[in-house]
């Protein structure tokens, strides 16, 4: 009597989640006329690597999976060597065939959200051929240096490190030190990725969003250079200026939600007044905006540099230090004092290191966050010092009025977070 097993309702998914991975794949490969592979095909590839996982899964051994994978691997070598294409060697769609079948497999083994998730993936990269060839194309020596350096600063050196406490208070580990390396340079590298790769056709306020997430400083200066070369472009670069700061002001939100997720609730009502009122500016200069002039784009240094990650790596622990022993010795008023001075420069140093005394338990969430703001404020107040002394006074009344509204709502969180906070 032949043997029979109930029908098994998991297993029915299984194989018709690997045949809907199949299908997903093989539609991209339809709109492809050189693929020797459609749509019936990779279907038919997925249910294949279900199939081999269960035979693998029964006979305890991974014999039908190597002999599956090698099977087609073959088979569509074999199609394009009787039937070659001068235009299309036919790799891509050999690898998509393999990793098909990989997932169908995956599917088998109880893996089906993370395979839905590569197939999607998988058919995004097989859909923008055309743009990531383009943007391959348009990436100098420098921006591939610069991809090549944070994969050293983030791969490379960064699992290496002690993850512990050295040094006087217990403020300094090496690990968080470098990782807040990483973290400001791969926010900076995006956003100079983003300025390089799309250039500056969308005009000024995508230089503005952009050139705050690359550096806020560098975009302050060209753009008050520029205004100073051409008064006429003055309204267009206030409005890239006072964007770019208020980029600064979102941008440290979201890092200190990365490093310190329990200090953003108390944060956030210190950067919403300065949001609203930076928004509700932008839109005044907007409409008085009447000359575009030419955008262009903040030259901004390579923020991936070996010596310029360790040249902020060496301020960030000198910096958590001194927050440290100031902490120690004059209680908050002496941070407060710090964040003013530190701040005038550099607004991710002191951020970060108010961040990491909180997540150390050694700063309250008050003064974690005054801190933060007041760091803010000075960046804000040095920034518009550049803006007045370098574009000139026309520039300067034009980006006042925006950079003191985001002040003014920063000032006004600020003292709402002091309520009760001791030391101010």
């Amino acid at each position: 009597m032949p043997f029979s097993m109930p029908f098994d309702m998991e297993q029915a998914q299984a194989f018709l989640i690997a045949v809907g991975i199949g299908l997903l794949i093989g539609l991209e490969r339809e709109r492809v006329p050189s693929a020797r592979a459609g749509l019936r095909t990779f279907g038919l590839v997925a249910m294949f690597g279900a199939l081999a996982a269960l035979l693998g899964e029964h006979l305890h051994s991974i014999a039908p999976l190597a002999v599956g994978m090698a099977a087609i691997g073959a088979m569509i070598i074999a199609a394009y060597l009787r039937h070659p294409d001068p235009s299309d060697p036919g790799t891509t769609s050999v690898a998509a065939l393999l990793v098909c079948f990989c997932l169908g497999a995956a599917v088998w083994y109880g893996y089906a959200t993370l395979a839905v998730m590569l197939a999607v993936g998988t058919t995004i990269l097989l859909y923008f051929k055309a743009q990531l060839r383009g943007i391959a194309t348009r990436l100098r020596p420098r921006d591939w240096i610069s991809i090549l350096q944070f994969s050293v600063l983030s791969v490379v050196i960064l699992p290496i490190l002690p993850d512990q406490e050295f040094g006087p208070y217990g403020a300094l580990n090496p690990y968080q030190v470098w990782w807040m390396v990483v973290l400001i340079s791969g926010v900076s590298l995006a956003g100079y990725a983003a300025l390089q790769l799309v250039g500056a056709r969308y005009g000024a306020a995508f230089v503005g969003v952009f050139g705050g997430l690359a550096s806020s400083t560098a975009t302050t200066l060209v753009y008050a250079r520029n205004a100073r070369a051409e008064p006429g472009m003055a309204s267009m670069a206030a409005l890239v200026i006072v964007l770019a700061n208020l980029l600064m002001v979102v941008r440290v939100t979201v890092i200190a939600l990365v490093v310190a997720p329990g200090v953003i609730g108390q944060l956030l009502t210190v950067v919403l007044p300065a949001l609203l009122l930076g928004v509700i500016a932008l839109l005044w200069n907007w409409r008085r905006l009447s000359n575009g002039g030419e955008v262009v784009l903040p030259q901004t240094g390579n923020p991936t540099e070996l010596r310029t990650a360790l040249g902020f790596g060496a301020l960030y622990a000198l910096v958590l230090f001194i927050a440290a022993w100031m902490a120690e010795i004059a209680g908050n008023s002496g941070l407060y004092v710090l964040a003013v001075v530190s701040g005038l420069t550099d607004i991710d140093a002191i951020a970060l290191s108010s961040l990491r005394l909180f997540a150390l338990d050694k700063l309250d969430l008050a003064p974690t966050v005054i801190v933060i703001g007041l760091g803010m404020v000075a960046n804000l107040a040095f920034k518009t010092g550049l803006a007045v002394v370098i574009g000139g006074r026309a520039l300067g009344r034009k980006v006042l009025g925006g950079m003191g509204a985001v002040a003014i709502g920063l000032a006004l969180g600020i003292a709402w977070s002091a309520i009760g906070a001791p030391g101010l």
